[in-house]
């Protein structure tokens, strides 16, 4: 083996454009996580080149840093959060984010497929403001349309969930919903009940994309309307990358401290 288990690298066939981490090496083929993109992927040796961080993305970290809440004589209620993922991986990623935050958050580990069977279980144990569903995904355009929902790896198991959420708690501005992974039927997604949901350009999406939403959502008034062109434009590749529709924020706020 050239490469050992946790290296950093990326793939010459496809430009370096991502960087990931080696999970296991079996039968010739190394198995690979992204180190921030939420893909998936397998190389041969010769096909990986060793790899460092990208600076890009640190800038990117940088500027997401959660923001500290002006307290004065006021006091906040920012929304509970219940992150189910696919990936253990991207779910500590968004665990550590929301600690930074200060926010209140359950992280769940579970596949894509089985969410639907246990989500209406964890909201009614964990009874949050804002639930994540997320995880991989890929359009797999060799099945067909990308307007058929059965040509994708996931959305399906995303949109069945997401429509057992909506079985607990029917209101939009009640339970905040944000679902999908990479490539996932937007539209699919935003019809079975999604308040937020990747991707309206078919796009990869960085870890923390669900994760800064759910911030952003957790740390907006429940009083007023969200600004939800500056929230989505706090994601890796905004638009292009998470859509959703206006809603209420979840945060209440008190006075006096």
């Amino acid at each position: 083996m050239k490469f050992k288990v946790g290296d950093m690298v990326t793939r010459k066939s496809y430009g370096h454009d991502i960087v990931f981490v080696i999970d296991r090496f079996e039968e010739g083929i190394y198995y690979l996580h992204g180190k921030n993109i939420r893909l998936c992927a397998d190389a041969l040796e010769e096909d990986l080149e060793l790899s460092k961080e990208e600076e890009e993305d640190k800038e990117f970290l940088e500027r997401i840093k959660p923001k500290t809440l002006d307290r004065n004589d006021y006091f906040y209620l920012p929304g509970k959060i219940l992150h189910i993922d696919g990936d253990a991986n991207y779910l500590e990623k968004s665990l550590k984010y929301y600690k930074e935050a200060n926010i209140w958050a359950i992280g769940i580990h579970e596949k894509e497929s089985e969410i639907a069977c246990k989500i209406g279980e964890l909201l009614r144990e964990y009874n949050p403001n804002i639930v994540v569903i997320t995880g991989h995904d890929a359009y797999l355009k060799k099945r067909g349309d990308r307007e058929d929902i059965s040509n994708y790896k996931n959305s399906l198991f995303y949109a069945n969930a997401i429509k057992e959420a909506r079985k607990y708690e029917k209101s939009h501005e009640k339970l905040i919903v944000i679902a999908g992974g990479c490539q996932s039927s937007y539209e699919d997604l935003i019809k079975a009940g999604a308040n937020f949901a990747s991707s309206p350009k078919r796009i990869n999406i960085h870890a923390l994309d669900p994760a800064i939403i759910a911030v952003s959502m957790s740390m907006s008034d429940i009083n007023k309307d969200i600004q939800i062109k500056e929230i989505l434009e706090a994601t890796k590749y905004g638009s292009d990358g998470m859509g959703g529709i206006i809603t209420k924020g979840t945060m209440y706020v008190g006075y006096p401290r």
